[in-house]
This record gives C-alpha cells, sequence and structure tokens, in this order.
C-alpha cells in the first residue's frame, strides 16, 4: 500500500484504490434514534409544564396589576407572559426536529431549534424594552402605589414560579443538549430576580418612596439585559457551531485510544438541534487490509459515541499513517 506523505489539504490526493479502501465510515444506532426522540419529548414536557407554571403566576399578577398600578409589577408580569409565550416556537421546534433528513434537508431540521432561539432573544429584548419605558413613563409622571402588600406578595410568588421553572428548563436543556431551552431557563430565572425586585418596590411605597416603583422597574430592565447578553452568547454561538472544547478533549482522546488507530489529524463537532455530529480523520498503519481499516474506523465510532453521550451521527476517515516508525510510542501502544 502506498505511503507516501499525506497532508490535510491534500486529504484525498492519493489513488482511487486508496480513497475507496480506506473509505469514510459511518453508522447510527437505534438507540442513538431512540436517545434523539427521548430527549425531544423531554423537552417537549419541560415546556408544556413550565408554560402551564408561568402563565398561572402571570395571570395572577396581571389582577394585582389591575388594582394597584405598578408599574415593577407590571414588567414583572410582562416579562412572565412573554417567558411562557417562549414555549410556543420552541415546542414547534421540538415537533420539527423529529421529522426525518430528506434529499433537500440531508441533516433534518434540528437546526430549527436554533432559530426558536433568536425568537427568544427577541422576546427578551422587547420585554425589556418595554418595561424600561414604562419605567421611564413613571419616572416622569409619578403615580402613587396602592394595595403595597399585595404587590409584594405577586412578587414572592413570581420568584417561585419563575425559579422553579427555570431550575427545569435550564437542568433539561443542558442534560438533551439544547442550546435555546437554556436560555429559556435563563429568561425565567431573569424574570424570577425581577420579581425579587418587585418586592423591594412595594416596601419602597410603604415607607412613601414614590420613586422606588420606577427605580425598580429600571432595574429590572437592567437585570433582563444582563441576562439576555448570556442567553444571546450561547444561541449565536450554537448557530455558529461553537462546541464546549471538553468534548473536543473527550472525542480525540476517545479516538486516540482506539485499538488500530495511530494518530488523530482532524476532529470536527457540530450541534444540530440538542444532538452532535461528528467528523474525524485517523491515521491507521498503511499495511492494513481494508477489512481491517473498516473495523478500526467502525470501533473508532463506537468509543467516540461512548465519549459524547449526544452523539447522533459520525464519520470516521482512515487514511494511512505517513511514516509509522516516527510515530510516538505512546501513540503506537494506543
Amino acid at each position: 500500500m502506498d505511503t507516501h506523505g499525506h497532508g490535510h489539504a491534500n486529504d484525498h490526493g492519493h489513488g482511487h484504490g486508496l480513497r475507496h479502501a480506506f473509505k469514510p465510515h459511518s453508522h447510527r444506532s437505534a438507540d442513538r434514534i431512540d436517545d434523539t426522540l427521548e430527549a425531544s419529548r423531554a423537552g417537549m414536557r419541560t415546556l408544556w409544564l413550565s408554560f402551564t407554571g408561568l402563565l398561572v403566576t402571570a395571570i395572577a399578577q396581571l389582577v394585582v396589576v389591575g388594582f394597584t398600578g405598578s408599574v415593577a409589577l407590571l414588567g414583572d408580569t410582562l416579562h412572565n407572559f412573554a417567558d411562557a409565550l417562549t414555549a410556543v416556537p420552541l415546542a414547534v421546534a421540538f415537533l420539527l426536529a423529529r421529522r426525518k433528513a430528506t434529499r433537500r434537508f440531508t441533516h433534518g431540521l434540528g437546526r430549527a431549534e436554533d432559530l426558536a432561539g433568536l425568537v427568544i432573544l427577541v422576546v427578551m429584548a422587547g420585554s425589556a424594552a418595554l418595561a424600561g419605558y414604562e419605567a421611564i413613563d413613571r419616572l416622569l409622571h409619578p403615580q402613587p402605589m396602592v394595595g403595597a402588600g399585595w404587590v409584594a406578595l405577586a412578587g414572592v410568588i413570581g420568584f417561585a414560579g419563575n425559579e422553579v421553572v427555570a431550575r427545569y428548563r435550564v437542568r433539561v436543556g443542558r442534560r438533551i443538549g439544547s442550546a435555546a431551552l437554556v436560555a429559556d431557563g435563563l429568561h425565567a430565572r431573569a424574570d424570577g430576580f425581577a420579581s425579587l425586585a418587585v418586592v423591594l418596590a412595594a416596601g419602597g411605597a410603604l415607607v412613601g418612596w414614590a420613586w422606588a416603583d420606577p427605580v425598580v422597574g429600571l432595574l429590572i430592565t437592567v437585570a433582563i439585559v444582563v441576562v439576555l447578553r448570556e442567553a444571546a452568547r450561547e444561541v449565536f454561538g450554537r448557530l455558529l457551531d461553537a462546541v464546549d472544547p471538553h468534548l473536543v478533549d473527550d472525542a480525540e482522546q476517545a479516538l486516540a485510544h482506539t485499538p488500530g488507530v495511530l494518530g488523530v489529524d482532524v476532529v470536527r463537532l457540530r450541534w444540530i438541534g440538542h444532538t452532535l455530529a461528528a467528523e474525524a480523520e485517523v491515521s491507521v498503519d498503511p499495511h492494513r487490509t481494508l477489512a481491517e481499516a473498516h473495523g478500526i474506523a467502525h470501533d473508532a465510532e463506537q468509543h467516540l459515541g461512548a465519549a459524547l453521550p449526544r452523539l447522533a451521527r459520525a464519520l470516521i476517515h482512515a487514511h494511512p499513517a505517513r511514516d509509522v516508525n516516527v510515530l510516538p510510542a505512546a501513540v503506537k501502544e494506543a
């Protein structure tokens, strides 16, 4: 078998026979399909349960807003309604992700989840802008708060409801690898802190500080913007195919410890919805037969799947090592 130099720029520059002897190798097991479906179901359960909880919380707060006129509580209520409604685009995205790949959408529609993340960012930005506008208007046109005790109670209820939903969404989102669901959880957490701020506004009203309500409304707006920045980093990172570096490290180690793999040249990972797709190039002994190279590629994929639980598909390209005699001993033993 030809053992001439093999660089990254001309990975397929070897002869036609060699190209087919070490062809890319890919498998997708039924277990991975089941894991993907279960992740989608878990995401849907999380969405609808949290939607119900936030909607009930927001309606209760809206009733209190109606007879107290608190702009801080109004801002918190708007955030809760907005947070509840973000379940709709996410639910649509999860349903689309279940569709099978086609000749037009060869990777399926998992990326719809990332687009839903953009919708969530827009909703967060809109709610922050509206809350900020109402707070500034109240500063310019002061109005007394009535029923401060009810406002404080509504704030406590809002905080409890949002924090429960936030923890639930973030935990499930991280478990199934959904950046959009994590961003939605962070949105709920911001609303929870906004609810605590409402309690402060009610306390200020009780001691006669008329400015406390609109000032707290502005603080709520700032808090939403801070969380919006963190959520945007998560969502846009996913859109740009960002992955945690430790995932790449885990993938490289798994491939390097596969029997028959002499070197790991390239590893590329990307999220498609809440599943991972991987591409890798590994070096093998140029004297291996076609069947042996195929088996090594298969074993490499199995090792990769064990190291990356959210892996849905992998493409392993095995090519002949340049010179097995100059490879480090540790790599040879791996």
